[in-house]
């Protein structure tokens, strides 16, 4: 890319397009789009693979080689005191010192920095995953609350017609003024519950502005995303939960460490060559020697290492396999609750709702007719509005855990 590019106009691209996109609704697929671009967590997550990477790249070659220089039998007494050519013995030597570790070291090398790559992209499908979800349902209980208050909003209309009916009644002397007091209490109690739903709805646009940046701000647009999910489908894909994944990428982390100490067991060896300059009375010479690692003591020192790095193995593959049992019965959690709110919610729109708009609007008429009192009414249109918002927590309750179990397994994990 070019430098120009990604320094300057690369920065005021970005910038142009935030501003347009400034005040847009704020639909389901805006908020995750913006949660993931602006996640600080997912950008430190995009550094640490950016490191192992260098670091992968970087692993199983030969360490640097060193240069010597220096005298060899340097005189500091008799008759060739401080010479360096008088003396046949004494050489100033230059050298070249190459190390060479075994090669199933380096191999183990390449195998570690292979596997932290591995445990970084997974670290990083973890925290994809819970932003995702995260923005998810806090998208949704925004959206589930706002549908509340325009529940409430549109009792505006029903309030008239009842105030309507009651002023007739009180004004033909078939009710007393003291129902009219009742009304208004009743009013009263109803603003207080579009206060409290106000203030959830400030609370929850908060909660999705620590996600989503400025963003939240914006008025929701749109319906509710359709997350399909389906059980049979949804274990076969239990390995894909990116927790899983990651204490597997663990998992194979351990198996190259275990192999890395295994490694220091076998003898790394050694190179060097070496030039030295004698007086002119006497010839140069060429050196060359060889050093090999001597692991005499394994038992005191590469073998306890092994075993550590063997139970620290062990370890992982146990914590692997309880995480596997904890998921599965999670799966299992979320996928009764589903199913309880899938019938209650169905219960509530087929039976509960109907019946109980219809004792409203039967003790509104008989309450028209001076057949049933003020108090009958507020009764009947308060349980008919604790239903709607019933209804409302049901939808909300299932599309969060329908959320969870689709962002975790299904499609929206990918």
């Amino acid at each position: 890319m070019n430098p120009f590019f990604k320094r300057v106009a690369l920065p005021c691209l970005l910038a142009a397009l935030a501003s347009a996109a400034a005040g847009e609704p704020l639909t389901f697929g805006r908020a995750m789009d913006l949660a993931q671009r602006q996640s600080p967590l997912l950008q430190a997550s995009d550094a640490s693979i950016r490191a192992a990477q260098f670091e992968a790249a970087a692993s199983g070659h030969l360490p640097d080689p060193k240069l010597t220089i220096g005298v060899d039998n340097y005189p500091v007494s008799g008759p060739m005191r401080g010479s360096l050519e008088g003396d046949f013995m004494t050489m100033q030597k230059i050298g070249f010192m190459q190390e060479v570790p075994n090669s199933a070291k380096r191999e183990a090398q390449v195998r570690v920095a292979a596997a932290n790559v591995d445990t970084s992209e997974a670290a990083q499908r973890v925290t994809l995953w819970r932003v995702r979800l995260a923005t998810a349902q806090a998208w949704l209980n925004r959206f589930y609350l706002e549908r509340k208050l325009e529940v409430l909003d549109g009792l505006s209309a029903e309030n008239a017609s009842l105030a309507s009916i009651l002023n007739a009644q009180v004004t033909s002397g078939r009710s007393e003024a003291v129902e009219s007091i009742e009304q208004r209490q009743e009013l009263a109690r109803l603003e207080d519950r579009r206060d409290d739903l106000r203030r959830d709805i400030a609370k929850a646009t908060a909660a999705l502005a620590q996600i989503i940046g400025p963003g939240a701000q914006d008025s929701l647009a749109g319906a509710a995303p359709d997350m399909s999910v389906d059980a049979a489908h949804l274990r076969e894909r239990m390995d894909k939960h990116p927790e899983l994944q990651a204490i597997a990428a663990a998992h194979a982390a351990a198996d190259a460490d275990v192999n890395t100490a295994k490694a220091e067991r076998r003898p790394d060896w050694g190179v060097e060559v070496s030039y030295a300059k004698r007086g002119p009375q006497f010839g140069n010479m060429v050196s060359i020697q060889f050093t090999v690692g001597l692991p005499l003591f394994a038992g005191t020192r590469q073998d306890p290492i092994i075993t550590s790095k063997a139970m620290q193995r062990s370890r992982v593959a146990a914590e692997h396999e309880a995480m596997r049992l904890d998921r599965e019965g999670e799966l299992d959690a979320d996928l009764a609750a589903r199913d309880a709110l899938l019938r209650q919610l169905q219960r509530s729109q087929s039976q509960s709702f109907p019946l109980a708009e219809q004792r409203v609007a039967l003790l509104t008429s008989a309450y028209g007719a001076a057949k049933a009192n003020l108090a009958a009414v507020f009764v009947a249109r308060r349980d008919l509005l604790d239903e709607r918002l019933r209804a409302i927590d049901l939808q909300s309750q299932l599309d969060a855990v329908t959320a969870k179990l689709y962002f975790t397994f299904d499609a929206g994990a990918q």
